[in-house]
């Protein structure tokens, strides 16, 4: 059993995170892909297998989301999709002793099981290799399978598809190669990409705030997700933004790349999308998007107002530097275009600016690029919609004059109480500003030709964020 406050009582939207991504080859023909929450990471394992996707994303994020709902919408290989191969070809005869190490997707192990393996005096190749694959098999959650002759180590990804051509292969003589040689060889890209459209529909009324988004970026997979989400068009809002519907995700995309910008700019248009950047890790895109949803989805759980900034990785393969981005100006350049940004310290992803690819040309201050604002305006929607349930619909409508004997009734002057008091409580909350502004700007009234309307107008300005912090200091001197 999860423990969570989902109550509709709750001052803020509830979360709840939905993942997009395939399970392994050993369980396709079990496969079940109905929506599924998890509950433990060996749950997962074993429903989609260990070191698949789903299990690569849960190991991160399902111990830090806690009773926030982590569930599933898994899709079946895609026909024709490939794994990802290597093989190694160790050669010579060991001179000594030594330890070396498997590095898997740029990691030495996994939840403390280590990837080593002894080499001991006088082994040879096939010594060699049994002792590959025991390390490699010895690991649960390890994405690949292995399997070795006297010559060579062959390791397949558990996986087939795109996703698994991400996954890296090294080894580390860790200082002392005791006279072995190993060659590493790609022999086999992963490839194939399956359809979102059943998981999609399979969304249905729930509101999933936010989507991790296992294929990174894939240009079909992105595209599909913004038709679905829409935009929150003031004359023709689209998909989730519609005012019948109003359930918007943001859909957590993960990269390694040094810098995605290019990508985000050409999506100038939509904010479905927001980058979690990992640049230059050799860790799996997936598992930056899953260290982001740990984070911003605990974050607006509880403390909505607040900024994923300077909040830290929790558990991502980092490199000695990530290029373009340690620069602020660079980091700049790249957030105007969309794109998410982190920096490199103390050898840990540090988030700074975390956005969606919204910025149409030529707006200074796009509305929707902060995703910190976007969770905002659904806490502003979510308790408004409590409200409204609570003292509009189903209630009786009378004119401000009338004497009413019942309890279900609503006057606009009833409804602008409870909205001036909702004002109140938004500021105090830290997520709007100005109560005095959000009150003048209020208008209640009955719908001029539909009697069973009421219409409700009002402004509020959201809270801001301190990104930059500018200060002028004036020195003089001190004269009798």
């Amino acid at each position: 059993m999860i423990a969570g406050n989902f109550a509709e009582t709750s001052p803020n939207l509830p979360q709840r995170v939905a993942v997009i991504c395939e399970a392994n080859t050993a369980n396709q023909a079990s496969l079940n892909t109905d929506e599924w929450q998890a509950t433990t990471l060996a749950a997962v394992g074993a429903r989609y297998g260990y070191g698949s996707p789903a299990y690569l994303i849960a190991r991160i994020a399902l111990p830090v989301l806690g009773g926030i709902p982590l569930v599933f919408f898994p899709q079946a290989e895609a026909g024709g999709a490939t794994a990802k191969v290597y093989t190694i070809t160790p050669s010579g005869t060991a001179t000594g002793n030594a330890t070396h190490t498997l590095i898997i997707a740029g990691r030495d192990g996994l939840d403390g099981q280590l990837y080593n393996f002894t080499v001991n005096e006088g082994d040879n190749a096939a010594d060699i290799n049994d002792k590959i694959n025991d390390a490699v098999s010895s690991v649960l959650g390890c994405p690949f399978t292995c399997s070795n002759t006297d010559y060579v180590s062959t390791l397949t990804s558990k996986w087939k598809g795109e996703t698994a051509d991400e996954l890296k292969l090294s080894i580390e003589t860790n200082g002392n190669d005791a006279g072995i040689d190993y060659a590493v060889l790609s022999t086999q890209s992963g490839a194939g990409t399956p359809s979102i459209a059943a998981a999609i529909t399979a969304f249905g009324t729930k509101w999933n705030t936010f989507l991790i988004n296992s294929y990174g970026t894939n240009t079909g997979i992105m595209s599909a997700l913004e038709t679905y989400n829409g935009i929150p068009d003031t004359e023709n809002p689209t998909g989730q933004y519609r005012g019948i519907i109003m359930r918007p995700l943001v859909a957590l995309t993960g990269s390694t790349a040094e810098d995605p910008s290019s990508i985000t700019d050409a999506r100038k248009a939509n904010l479905t999308i927001a980058i979690c950047p990992a640049p230059l890790s050799d860790g799996l895109s997936m598992e930056a998007a899953a260290n982001v949803a740990a984070i911003v989805g605990v974050l607006a759980q509880n403390n909505p107002e607040l900024d994923v900034l300077n909040k830290f990785y929790i558990d991502m393969p980092t490199p000695a530097a990530i290029g373009a981005m340690s620069d602020y100006n660079e980091r700049d350049r790249i957030v105007k275009l969309g794109c998410s940004t982190v920096d490199l310290v103390n050898g840990k992803y540090q988030l700074k600016d975390f956005v969606t690819t919204y910025h149409p040309e030529g707006v200074l201050v796009p509305q929707y690029r902060y995703v910190r604002d976007l969770v905002v305006a659904m806490n502003i929607r979510y308790g408004y919609y409590l409200l409204e349930q609570d003292n509009v619909v189903a209630h009786v409508i009378a004119n401000d004059s009338d004497t009413v004997n019942v309890n279900k009734v609503v006057k606009p002057k009833m409804w602008k109480q409870v909205l001036s008091k909702y004002f109140e409580d938004l500021v105090s909350r830290g997520l709007t500003v100005d109560t005095t502004f959000s009150e003048k700007s209020l208008t209640v009234g009955i719908d001029g030709t539909n009697p069973n309307r009421i219409n409700t107008f009002f402004r509020v300005k959201l809270s801001g964020i301190a990104r930059i912090s500018a200060t002028t200091v004036e020195m003089g001197f001190n004269f009798g």
